[in-house]
């Protein structure tokens, strides 16, 4: 019994992963893993050197101490004192953001405009499919021989 509730398990896995949408979530993953280092290089490389015009290139240095006086040492560990680091904060918000945007504008947006035209057309295809008047194979044939009659010019009972 054990055996069978196991291989049902088994099959369900199966099954699970080969949807397509697991595929696309893999798929989105690893592209999402690559385009973070890219967004890392922008914030690092553009960002990080705009806000150093004001203060310091590297946000990771911008921070604060909950009691009087924070002693770091020259390693960057802090001996005495609660800091608060909130500039590493604002670097991954800053990251987040940046990612979003680019994310909706180049993917979230056109893919929603695509999708949106797609529908439109089934949408009007579906319109002109409706305002066409289904003729059944016997209405044919009955247009035809009234047809036929009318040709003859006979009083033929068209509705035997």
């Amino acid at each position: 019994m054990s055996e069978m509730k196991g291989s049902g398990v088994w099959e369900g896995f199966k099954a699970f992963l080969m949807r397509g949408n697991v595929v696309d979530l893999a798929v989105a993953v690893v592209i999402g893993a690559a385009f973070s280092n890219i967004v890392n290089s922008v914030v690092k490389g553009i960002i990080n050197p705009l806000v150093g015009a004001i203060g310091t290139k590297n946000l990771d240095s911008y921070s604060s101490c909950l009691t009087s006086h924070c002693e770091v040492a020259k390693d960057g560990t802090v001996t005495h004192g609660i800091q608060i680091m909130w500039g590493s904060v604002l670097g991954s918000t800053l990251q987040f953001l940046i990612t979003a945007t680019v994310v909706y504008f180049l993917m979230v947006l056109p893919m929603a405009k695509y999708l949106a035209r797609v529908e439109a057309r089934r949408r009007a295809r579906e319109d002109t499919k409706g305002s066409v008047v289904e003729v059944t194979e016997l209405e044919v044939l009955q247009q035809i021989r009234d047809t036929l009659v009318a040709q003859r010019g006979g009083s033929h009972d068209a509705r035997r």
